[in-house]
């Protein structure tokens, strides 16, 4: 028999339950669809030293004792060696890691390295007037826009300060985000690209208007970089906010 003349058979099936199941099967795809954005994410942000306790400009006599972190290429912190070192050292001298003197009036760039198993592996540069007083930089807050990353609406500006032992962060009055993001979490991070060791904040429940969070975590102010906002059922980032 040739293959012409084998009969046609076509297999109707039809079930009640089949219509549910692909929207339940589809549903999740489509809210993932719904949170990614146009951003190609990469997890490398580079590895960094960041200085906690800045000055602007230090008195001809005094000392001050910098701080400094090391964070890796992708913006965990880790253990680190810091060398320090002046520009100049008639002007700024380091006679101990860390420990800068005032010693004559000018303007002296600082440079600390951060070593790991002996190896440079990252370092920052700044400059320190020596003069009359003594001025701390940076402040007790910083500032930053949300932005979103996916096709859900996510806006609104923030500031993030030091109040007692905590950090506050306060979202403004112009915030404002989709109640239909699933799973929507808050963080603090040095990486927008992941919550992979992200400081969590908790599950956002303010879609709209100014609203506050207060972090106990003994983490300094210069510690995170950015406001990571995190589709979490989904591990699918939704926005995020540079704190400057």
């Amino acid at each position: 028999m040739a293959d012409d003349d084998l009969p046609n058979f076509t297999l109707h099936f039809k079930s009640p339950y089949m219509k549910p199941f692909i929207i339940f099967l589809f549903f999740p795809l489509i809210l993932l669809s719904a949170c990614i954005g146009e951003d190609v994410i990469f997890d490398f942000v580079g590895a960094s030293v960041r200085v906690s306790n800045p000055l602007d400009s230090l008195a001809v006599g005094d000392s001050h004792t910098f701080e400094a972190a090391y964070f890796n290429e992708v913006g965990n912190e880790e253990p680190a060696d810091f060398h320090w070192n002046s520009s100049t050292s008639e002007i700024l001298l380091f006679a101990a890691e860390g420990v800068a003197t005032g010693i004559a009036p000018g303007t002296a760039l600082v440079t600390v390295t951060a070593f790991q198993n002996g190896q440079p592996v990252a370092r920052d540069s700044f400059p320190v007037v020596v003069g009359e007083n003594t001025v701390m930089s940076g402040g007790t807050s910083r500032t930053g826009t949300i932005r979103s990353t996916s096709s859900y609406l996510l806006k609104g500006s923030f500031v993030l300060s030091e109040q007692g032992q905590n950090l506050v962060l306060e979202i403004g009055n112009d915030y404002e985000a989709s109640t239909a993001l699933p799973g929507l979490y808050l963080y603090l991070t040095n990486n927008p690209a992941t919550n992979v060791g992200a400081l969590e904040i908790g599950a956002v429940k303010v879609f709209k208007g100014a609203h506050s969070y207060t972090i106990p975590e003994p983490a300094q102010l210069s510690t995170y970089k950015y406001v990571l906002y995190y589709c979490k059922p989904f591990s699918v980032k939704v926005g995020d906010g540079e704190i400057k």
